[in-house]
């Protein structure tokens, strides 16, 4: 029900902007104003992603927790697509999101809401837990990654340059 009133609102709310804005300014300034507002986006979205990939690289160097990089980027990804979009309000939610403090905001936000019963990732074993209180079909397991040794007598593949 969700998706099909932001489906029904954000286009209204979009044409209510574009003919109040465009009243006050004219037809030609507030095009130049939705274009300058994507050119804008684009060149921030473009930088914030940059830096959003070295924390999800680090994060992932250094074993940590990605889940709040790997978010953080995802708003940026949409914060992209909003600013794209021809509008007053996407640009304006757009924005917003590129704002870390509204990230952070909207991360805890969501962290509240979803609930992970266990997550543990060292080394070469991760592992991960929930319980089977309210879930039947889900399997509890365990793994461990194995690099198998490429041994020396083995001849070089035709496929592979070695």
């Amino acid at each position: 029900m969700w998706l099909f009133l932001a489906f029904v609102s954000v286009p209204l709310i979009e044409i209510a902007l574009f003919i109040q804005v465009g009243g006050a300014i004219g037809l030609w300034p507030t095009l130049a104003v939705v274009i300058l507002t994507a050119m804008l986006g684009t060149f921030l979205v473009r930088n914030q992603g940059a830096l959003a990939m070295g924390n999800i690289r680090q994060s992932f160097s250094e074993l940590d927790d990605p889940t709040e990089p790997l978010a953080h980027g995802a708003m940026i990804l949409l914060s992209g697509a909003l600013l794209l979009t021809p509008g007053f309000f996407t640009d304006a939610v757009g924005f917003l999101l590129l704002m870390p403090p509204v990230r952070v905001a909207v991360f805890s936000y969501l962290r509240k809401r979803i609930k992970v019963q266990s997550f543990a990732m060292g080394g070469n074993h991760t592992q991960y837990h929930e319980q089977k209180t309210h879930h039947p079909d889900i399997i509890d397991g365990d793994f461990t990654e194995v690099d198998p040794a490429k041994r020396p007598t083995h001849p070089p593949s035709e496929w592979t340059k070695h």
